[in-house]
């Protein structure tokens, strides 16, 4: 990977993610400021290293997002919502969520990109009612989830686990349905992998990807804990 020469300061500010490297990678450093954070995302730009690195902030082209109305349930989902084996609950259990999503093993990866800094980072993102997370339980178990952060009319996921089948995928059922009532413009996927792209999510350009969200945060950002009865 080629770093760019823009090194962040004190200052919270970005370059133009436009001018990213091939892999995206818009700049290195900073740190983790909840005013840094909130900057890079209105911006269409993540950070995304690893423990013993710099901070990398990313914005890649072609980003992966999935318009709530296109997503696709499998028949094995569906049978599991009608159900009733699994409850969701929202943001009632975040630092959790963030933890498994951390500490669960993925196939084919070795280690993680949430870092303790990380954790803590969203952590406060979530207090001050900008992340959230969507909870899968079982017998009161928690099972499976996601989080991620909603600025305006769109949501950008981090991450989800599992630890009993499609116990991810109910929760992101969940996400999608209320994204859906409250008109979410699209639900950032960032990069691209065929899991999510199995979901319906696909792939735009990064210029499109900013204008949509440009669009996107027109909107009132619904900022404070949610529920499922909103």
């Amino acid at each position: 990977m080629r770093f760019p020469f823009h090194a962040l300061t004190d200052k919270i500010d970005f370059p133009n993610p436009e001018n990213a490297t091939q892999e995206g990678l818009v700049a290195v450093g900073g740190d983790l400021r909840i005013e840094r954070l909130l900057k890079a995302y209105s911006e269409g730009i993540f950070p995304w290293y690893s423990e013993g690195q710099p901070i990398l902030w990313f914005s890649p082209d072609p980003r992966m997002v999935l318009y709530p109305d296109r997503f696709k349930r499998s028949s094995s989902l569906q049978r599991l919502i009608k159900s009733n084996r699994y409850t969701l609950r929202i943001d009632t259990n975040f630092e959790s969520v963030i933890k498994a999503c951390a500490s669960v093993p993925r196939p084919g990866q070795d280690g993680t990109w949430i870092t303790p800094e990380m954790i803590d980072a969203y952590i406060e993102l979530h207090r001050l009612g900008y992340a959230h997370s969507f909870e899968t339980y079982r017998d009161g178990s928690l099972i499976g989830g996601l989080y991620g952060l909603s600025l305006g009319a769109a949501f950008f996921g981090e991450s989800m686990f599992h630890q009993a089948p499609d116990a991810s995928k109910f929760a992101f059922h969940h996400l999608v349905a209320l994204s859906i009532k409250w008109n979410f413009n699209f639900i950032d996927a960032q990069t691209p992998t065929p899991h999510l792209a199995s979901l319906g999510a696909e792939n735009i350009s990064r210029s499109q990807f900013l204008k949509e969200l440009e669009t996107a945060l027109s909107a009132e950002s619904r900022i404070g804990h949610w529920t499922p009865s909103h």
